[in-house]
């Protein structure tokens, strides 16, 4: 039993290492809300100045915290042309560690509720 704690535990600490960043960025209220307008979207892609409309953000902020979230692996983006579009997507991003290691704490904290 002690093992498996620590082995869980051991999980946890590397997937918060892993997904700091991830945090970071979605922590932010206009990061928030810019991702908000990304699900609201048909997940194929949408450009700055549609989210800068729908946001009432100046594109130059937009295009900010789209940065921080492509870095952080929060947000993709595909160019085409001179146009690129930003959008939400399971491959490529944070998005699955983040579940990952929220569903293992989730279940720590279950494991630990029963063992009471």
């Amino acid at each position: 039993m002690y093992m498996e704690c620590e082995e869980r535990l051991e999980k946890i600490v590397s997937g918060f290492q892993k997904c700091r960043n991830a945090f970071t960025a979605i922590g932010d209220e206009t990061r928030q809300l810019i991702l908000l307008v990304l699900l609201e979207s048909d997940l194929s892609g949408i450009r700055v100045g549609e989210i800068a409309e729908k946001t009432h953000l100046t594109r130059p902020s937009v295009s900010h915290h789209l940065q921080i979230l492509k870095e952080a692996g929060i947000v993709a983006m595909q160019r085409e042309g001179t146009k690129n579009y930003y959008y939400l997507s399971v491959d490529g991003t944070q998005w699955k560690e983040i579940a990952d290691l929220i569903n293992l704490i989730y279940g720590s904290i279950q494991s630990i509720s029963s063992q009471k």
